[in-house]
């Protein structure tokens, strides 16, 4: 047989159903499924099935369609003894999302226990003195079946002397009692034998019976007499075995053997007393001997009988209830129903993690329990709907990248003096999704490659991290192309997009290009995948790759000779002529150096080796040669050193031939000098146009306000092609100029000097900074090994670099003094003896 009832409370729902008890492994107990209305399609996907603890459960569910069945053979006195309303209840659970759902399965009793009896034949003495009315406890037959299948009724063999009254005992069932109608006769009938049946409410009934033995004994007609009409004492769970719990005491009027009282258990006292008691037969106390357990029973009705030692022994019986006092000694006990394999580090704040079920033995205070966290996680312990279940919820934001693992206990604590607690600890572990972007170890990247290099060979390498995991933090690399100025070379470099090692597919030349600029792009391989870029700048290094190039003595066929003639009478330290000579190079790989290779008369002439200037060392004699050969070597001081030799024929003329050629020469400078002026004029027009045009695109600038990228070097835009040779530097809010050997009108050198800084004061304030620990005007002595002009940088406050107005002059106005000056040098040259 089986029912169902539907009960259903606020978001829970509770399905009852009645089933008899003894069905055979597989009978159908109800279709879950179907009562809940969940669609049996989702049930294996959902993991529908039943919680239940160690032992096998008595009901299995058939998560394909749902069917609750019967999983063994349930017998409900073993289930449900001395219980009348047996209810089994069932968990059933749902994931994704969790759901759980409370079913209870009422066990039916069914007659299948005949009533039976301790005894088969049970002896009754009793006394001929007995009076009428007198009545003898029977010990009561026992059925295992309840509520109506359990003895219902006794009946007792027809006879003249007895009658059978039935006593209500409550939870320990009825009773039968042997009522005396008649006075017994010992001489009429020393023995009356009586059968006592004992009939259960079954259909069709079942029964049991005793056979009666009544022995009449001769006259002993006083009875043991309890002091107490009741007797009920508490008692303490876990009292240790021999605890004294009640001392009984019964008094017998007769004397002698007849009036001595010894105690026993009554007819009546179940197996369970007597296995957990014991009484002193001659005291009447009553002392434990089992193990006293509250949870596994409350209270007991100890039936305790006292007998006098008469021939015919009379006796009394006494009830003594003993109450049980509970003591806080069950833990609370904790039990994880579901727990969720993995929580995206995204779940919002309330996201259930796990439902845990808290449960304590005890009653009262003691078995209150509070559920909590012992440890600072994002997660919090919230009680649920159903009692003494609870949800393990997020209580913030996670995040994978700070912690990936938690390992979350549980505490559960009752309310008991002194309070017991139990842990159990749950690992929760946070899933990754891609919320992080990659980052690079540097923003900006600032490398320095040497030119001449090796196309297609590795200069350097970015590397950028992602804190995520697996193919979220999986990273490609690429350069994005563009056609914008600052990364016009970006098609000649390559990255290796796996490990972000970067290949130049070309060659760079420092005298054509200084400094560029291109971007690297770091992407993940989450979805949607993240980016991020990262600037780099990239600056040539100078090599020794030029050298020398002989700008004077030059003749037609271009080769480094030239001749000079001088009067013979010239005094020592007569410029005789000035080699110039040019190196592509910067620093010291463009600092030139004089020396004379070969000369016919070391004592006669002498060359400068910073400017290349050739003067007589002392006076023609007589015995000089008229012609002398001077080869010069020009040098750098790279650290490979290339060079190149300039010859310089001189001859010594007589003062007349001398006077001759100076006014063939004179007439040459004067077409020189008119040459000069018409060159002075063409600049001096150029410089304004260029002025002019400067303005013009300061104001486009202004206008546009072009972002500033970090440029280190940019090309000197003065550089003339010939002595002198600068690079300009920027570094944060200043710029520096780097001005080489090959110096212009101003620089000082001091013969000896080690350094080649061209030293430029700053138009604009009364101080600045020059070179390293140099100040405005500062001049290089021999030794020094400065190499630096630095002139504070003409930017505004945002970072742009403009040149001003003043700036703008003070360039014409240099450029001017200038050629001045070279005019003037050129005619003192040619006017010297």
């Amino acid at each position: 047989m089986v029912a169902l009832v539907l009960v259903f409370s606020g978001a829970s729902a509770q399905i009852r159903y009645s089933i008899s008890e003894e069905l055979k492994e597989g009978t159908v107990v109800g279709n879950i499924a179907k009562d809940l209305g969940i669609d049996i399609d989702i049930l294996k996907e959902r993991g529908f099935r039943i919680v239940s603890g160690s032992t096998q459960p008595p009901f299995q569910v058939n998560q394909n369609d749902g069917i609750l069945y019967v999983n063994r053979k349930i017998d409900r006195e073993v289930v449900c003894e001395r219980i009348s309303i047996c209810i089994i209840t069932l968990k059933t659970v749902l994931e994704n999302p969790l759901e759980i759902h409370y079913v209870g399965v009422e066990v039916l009793d069914v007659n299948d226990h005949s009533p039976s009896f301790p005894e088969k034949e049970k002896k009754l003495e009793i006394s001929e003195s007995a009076l009428p009315g007198t009545r003898f406890q029977l010990q009561a037959a026992l059925d295992a079946d309840a509520g109506a299948n359990a003895v219902q009724q006794y009946k007792l063999s027809p006879n003249e002397y007895f009658r059978l009254e039935v006593k209500d005992g409550g939870k320990d069932g009825k009773a039968p009692i042997l009522h005396l109608q008649k006075q017994l006769d010992r001489e009429t009938s020393s023995k009356h034998k009586l059968q006592l049946t004992a009939i259960d409410g079954g259909k069709p009934p079942m029964s049991g019976t005793v056979k009666i033995t009544v022995d009449v004994l001769d006259v002993n007609d006083n009875m043991p007499v309890f002091k107490k009409d009741v007797y009920s004492v508490t008692l303490n769970e876990n009292s240790p075995i021999g605890t004294k719990v009640i001392q009984v005491i019964a008094s017998d009027m007769d004397e002698g053997l007849n009036g001595e009282v010894i105690y026993s258990f009554g007819n009546n006292a179940n197996n369970k007393v007597r296995e957990v008691f014991d009484i002193d037969t001659n005291t009447g106390e009553i002392i434990v001997k089992g193990l006293i357990d509250f949870e596994a029973e409350d209270s007991y009705e100890v039936h305790i009988q006292a007998s006098d030692r008469g021939a015919v022994p009379l006796t009394t019986e006494k009830s003594v209830v003993i109450k049980i006092v509970d003591l806080n000694d069950n833990a609370p006990e904790i039990e994880v129903a579901s727990l969720s394999n993995a929580i995206s580090e995204d779940s919002k704040p309330g996201t259930t993690v796990a439902l845990v079920g808290i449960s304590d033995l005890d009653s009262g205070l003691n078995g209150k329990v509070i559920g909590f966290l012992s440890e600072d996680t994002p997660f919090t312990l919230t009680p649920s709907l159903q009692e003494n279940m609870y949800a393990v919820l997020t209580k913030s934001q996670l995040d994978r990248e700070k912690q990936s693992h938690y390992e979350v206990t549980l505490i559960a604590k009752d309310a008991g003096e002194p309070a017991l607690s139990s842990m159990k600890t749950i690992d929760v572990v946070v899933s990754d999704v891609n919320d992080n972007s990659p980052e690079f170890s540097l923003s900006p990247y600032t490398f320095y490659v040497t030119e001449n290099n090796v196309p297609a060979a590795f200069m350097f390498s970015v590397k950028a991290l992602d804190r995520d995991e697996n193919g979220n933090a999986l990273i490609s690399y690429n350069i994005p192309r563009d056609r914008s100025e600052n990364e016009k070379l970006a098609p000649f470099i390559n990255i290796n997009p796996e490990n972000g090692d970067i290949l130049a597919l070309k060659s760079f030349d420092f005298e054509t290009l200084k400094t560029f600029q291109f971007h690297v792009v770091a992407t993940d391989s989450g979805t949607p995948p993240l980016s991020s870029n990262v600037t780099v700048n990239v600056f040539i290094l100078d090599q020794n790759d030029n050298a020398p190039v002989i700008l004077y003595p030059v003749n037609t066929n271009g080769s480094a000779e030239g001749v000079e003639e001088i009067p013979r009478n010239v005094n020592a330290g007569h410029l005789v002529t000035k080699v110039r000579a040019y190196d592509a190079d910067i620093g010291y790989n463009g600092w030139l150096l004089f020396s004379l290779l070969e000369v016919t008369d070391h004592s006669l002439f002498g060359l400068d080796r910073y400017t290349g200037q050739i003067r007589t060392l002392r006076s023609f004699t007589e015995t000089d040669e008229a012609e002398h050969k001077l080869v010069i070597l020009v040098k750098d001081n790279g650290n490979v050193s290339l060079s190149a030799t300039a010859t310089v024929i001189v001859k010594a003329v007589e003062p007349k031939e001398a006077f001759a050629a100076s006014d063939v020469k004179s007439a040459a400078q004067d077409n020189e000098e008119n040459n000069v002026a018409f060159y002075l004029m063409i600049t001096l027009g150029s410089v304004s146009a260029l002025f002019i045009i400067t303005f013009i695109v300061l104001i486009v600038m202004q206008c546009s306000k072009p972002t500033d990228y970090s440029s280190k070097y940019l090309q000197d835009a003065n550089y003339d092609g010939t002595l002198c040779h600068s690079i300009q530097y920027r570094s944060g809010d200043k710029r520096y100029m780097l001005v080489g050997p090959r110096m212009s009108i101003g620089s000082t050198i001091v013969p000896g000097s080690n350094g080649n800084t061209l030293v430029v004061p700053d138009r604009r304030r009364t101080s600045g900074e020059v070179g390293p620990r140099m100040s405005i005007g500062s001049t290089i002595v021999p030794g020094s090994n400065g190499n630096t002009l630095v002139v504070p940088d003409r930017r505004r406050a945002s970072g742009e670099v403009y040149f001003l107005k003043s700036d703008i002059f003070f360039i014409v106005q240099g450029f001017v003094l200038w050629v001045s000056v070279l005019h003037q040098k050129n005619k003192k040259d040619r006017s010297s003896p």
